[in-house]
């Protein structure tokens, strides 16, 4: 499979995450993103033994778009403590179902994940092992009972775009499993990672690196 690359230097790979495409190895044991990557380095630097490529940062199987690995392991501890300290932006663009009834807003919740089934949901704040999660999202348009937004991150919980904008009654068009009642079996789930930007390991200059999205539906109606 070939992985479109947008950055690369010594210390950092950027590429373009495929849709349905697991990001390691899960339980289906499909072929992973970090393994096709660490054998394409092997093949295209013509390197001897174990190829290092680290995951820092994540995204669900069905959404595509950019991600940032580390080659190294002071790339890795630098990238783990941007994002940590919440200097990694991260924007998405969605498409969901309905209109929002604000142009602009901030979302906060606590979310909790239920591992066994691997479901999350909004709990109160008091919820035992509930963790908040902020997004901002903006109306960029509606057309044909859809709507698309940009949402950008304040904090990285799992499937966080997906419930947030469930529990506002706003599904992301094609998510069967926070929207079953409003989509159908097979359609592709509209959220793409768009934008990452954060400092360099090293040089600490700014990386910049955008992904629009496919040209299918939904995301063609704009």
């Amino acid at each position: 499979m070939k992985i479109n690359i947008l950055y690369e230097d010594n210390h950092l790979l950027v590429v373009e995450k495929p849709v349905n495409i697991p990001v390691q190895e899960d339980a289906s044991k499909d072929k992973d993103l970090l393994t096709i990557l660490k054998e394409d380095i092997k093949v295209r630097y013509n390197k001897p033994g174990n190829v290092y490529l680290a995951l820092v940062h994540r995204l669900d199987r069905p959404v595509g778009g950019v991600m940032v690995f580390a080659k190294t392991s002071k790339a890795a501890s630098r990238l783990s403590d941007v994002i940590r300290r919440n200097h990694l932006e991260r924007r998405y663009l969605a498409v969901v179902r309905g209109t929002p009834k604000q142009e602009k807003a901030k979302l906060e919740h606590f979310l909790y994940k239920d591992t066994s089934r691997n479901i999350v949901r909004s709990v109160p704040e008091n919820y035992k092992g509930a963790k908040k999660a902020i997004l901002e999202y903006e109306l960029l348009g509606s057309r044909e009972g859809l709507s698309l937004l940009a949402v950008k991150l304040h904090t990285g919980r799992s499937h966080q775009i997906r419930v947030q904008l469930s529990t506002i009654g706003h599904p992301l068009f094609g998510d069967q499993k926070y929207g079953q009642q409003q989509n159908q079996k097979g359609q592709q789930i509209a959220l793409w990672a768009n934008l990452l930007e954060f400092p360099h390991p090293t040089t600490k200059e700014l990386v910049s690196v955008q992904s629009p999205p496919p040209s299918e539906y939904p995301w063609n109606l704009w």
